[in-house]
């Protein structure tokens, strides 16, 4: 294509012919506001924010820069007084109508309007159709559009009701400048709300943080091109032409002598218990949420802030949501003590905001955590010994106005307390994966109470199972901190390697024995075998002891009918004689 010459504020550039003056600006680094643009999809200039002046020869016009092409010899002005006179008109106009959206205020503010002289509105949408547009051009879902004319026009979905034709992507929410759009869940709960959002990942990411390999996947469940055969854009913008839609999964089969088990756990889901609020209330968060919320890497940059985008002047925490507690979980989560306390200090260093621990017990117990307990005490961090009660927004004092209420029994001081604060975070239980059960059966491994996996010895063997090869590392055998993972995962690849090392493994001498003139073929030991040692002959009608996975246990001999299994060097003849011989000894 061909190359034309342009003057960007002063600045000589070359761009290929017809390129939009939008994207020419910001390879160069000059900024043009916009509401209305997004590059995936062919613009048409409805906020008209981005207007700048083109001149060419002594002919001057004002044009949008996100659908006007470049051509040969032009000059452009990106902030003129001209240029910055025409979009302070369309400001105050968009102000007038959407008064309340901090997106048009902060863009109102940088051309030093407080305030519309046209009238105060409180309309979130600018009726821009991006939303429209990228669901029906990008997504191809065809789920919302526009309804009525003139200034009844309005962004709807049809009959106002849910619709299978949305796929639930979020591009509508994602696109739109002014929060209007939004996705819910069935709680109702927002599901993306711009920038902040706490939701979903995208379809396509990285598994997990630190993955090996650490490389990213397609979703083909949430992607929309697996919906829709839409969008694409992932493709489209890949440079190393990485992305391909028509590759599939594939199982892939290794033997092996060892397998570590080290599946972690799962978030228990806090929405169950109603009076804290979770999924009703929009700066309730789950402890993953507000580490999320924390990172560097997150969807604030690192920022601790309110869905209004604000940081929160009060938070609380509130230690042992459904762990501790006969009706969910008994036992303790053992971690959330001492994560609680470093979000209490990255709020403290972050923000200027009062920070409520609210616990049972505060259980510090490993090296150095005790000190970093005493260190949060002269923070000024507040410790309020009680489990929080409820949760709620309902102000009985006019302080509590537009508040969280968080109610608590502090069970030193013997008082109920009602604490305002901005943001809670609810340090949920720790429970077992989903799929433990089918892990427990796959690899003959026993599971508590509880759910998770038990070890071979709580002393002598904390690392092994019952299955001879198969061991535990990390979470999936109990609740554990990092340290304390470290070392089991450590120790557990030790002992795969000294059994690599070896070339050869020991197998157990006291095996099953089976009486093949006694055995009816009745198949009970075949389903008692915990560790699938028996099989059945059909031929011979019988079962068949494979002495290689047979550990002995007994388990087939007390059960079986007939008493054709034996524990074999255990006969009735063999402990007899080993009676007599210590009988009459010298």
């Amino acid at each position: 294509m061909k190359e034309v010459k342009l003057k960007i504020d002063g600045i000589e550039t070359t761009a290929p012919e017809r390129t939009p003056l939008i994207k020419v600006a910001e390879k160069l680094g000059i900024h043009i506001p916009t509401l209305c643009y997004y590059k995936e999809i062919e613009p048409y200039s409805v906020c008209r924010i981005c207007t700048v002046e083109v001149k060419m020869g002594n002919r001057s016009r004002m044009v949008t820069a996100c659908n006007y092409p470049v051509t040969d010899g032009i000059e452009v002005f990106t902030n003129n007084e001209k240029v910055r006179q025409h979009r302070k008109i369309l400001l105050e106009l968009l102000l007038a109508r959407c008064s309340e959206v901090p997106i048009i205020k902060e863009m109102a503010a940088e051309y030093g309007i407080k305030e519309s002289r046209f009238g105060h509105g409180t309309e979130t949408c600018i009726l821009c159709g991006l939303c429209v547009r990228v669901c029906s051009e990008l997504v191809k879902a065809n789920a919302i559009g526009f309804r009525s004319k003139g200034i009844d026009r309005e962004v709807a979905v049809p009959f106002d009701r849910e619709s299978d034709t949305c796929i639930a992507c979020g591009a509508c929410a994602y696109v739109c400048p002014t929060g209007h759009a939004r996705v819910v869940d069935k709680r109702g709960r927002v599901v993306i709300h711009s920038e902040l959002t706490l939701g979903p990942t995208t379809a396509i990411r990285v598994p997990t943080l630190q993955a090996v390999p650490n490389a990213p996947y397609i979703d083909i469940d949430t992607c929309i091109h697996f919906k829709t055969d839409g969008c694409g854009v992932c493709q489209r913008n890949c440079e190393a032409e990485a992305i391909d839609y028509e590759m599939k999964d594939e199982e892939i089969e290794i033997e092996v002598g060892n397998v570590i088990i080290a599946t972690g756990f799962q978030q228990f889901d806090p929405s169950v218990m109603k009076n804290y609020g979770y999924g009703k209330y929009d700066n309730v968060l789950t402890a993953l949420e507000f580490e999320r919320l924390n990172c560097a890497s997150g969807p604030t940059n690192g920022q601790i802030l309110c869905t209004n985008g604000k940081p929160p002047e009060s938070v609380a925490i509130l230690h042992c949501i459904g762990s501790r507690d006969e009706r969910y979980h008994e036992y303790c989560s053992r971690v959330c003590c001492m994560y609680a306390l470093k979000y209490a200090h990255l709020i403290k260093e972050k923000t200027n905001a009062e920070v409520y621990n609210c616990y049972i017990d505060m259980r510090c117990f490993g090296k150095g955590y005790e000190e970093f307990y005493h260190r949060l005490l002269n923070e000024e961090v507040r410790f309020i010994r009680g489990k929080a009660g409820e949760v709620t927004d309902y102000a009985i004092y006019p302080e509590e106005k537009g508040k969280l209420i968080v109610r608590v029994e502090d069970t030193l001081a013997g008082v109920i307390r009602r604490i305002p604060v901005d943001m809670v975070v609810l340090c949920a239980a720790l429970e077992p994966t989903y799929d433990a059960q089918e892990v427990s059966r796959i690899f003959s491994c026993s599971r508590g109470k509880d759910g998770w996996f038990i070890e071979k010895h709580p002393k002598l063997g904390p690392i092994g199972t019952a299955t001879e090869g198969v061991w535990l590392a990390g979470f999936c055998q109990g609740p554990k901190d990092i340290p304390d993972t470290v070392n089991q995962a450590t120790g557990a690849a030790g002992e795969v390697l000294s059994l690599i090392s070896k070339g050869e493994v020991e197998v157990e001498s006291a095996t099953a024995l089976i009486l093949e003139d006694v055995c009816t073929g009745c198949r009970i030991c075949n389903d008692v075998c915990p560790f699938g040692a028996i099989s059945f002959d059909e031929e011979r009608k019988i079962s068949v002891v494979e002495a290689a996975l047979c550990k002995g246990c007994g388990t087939c001999a007390a059960t079986c009918p007939s008493g054709a299994i034996k524990a074999q060097h255990f006969v009735d003849e063999q402990i007899l004689s080993e009676l007599e011989g210590i009988l009459t000894g010298p």
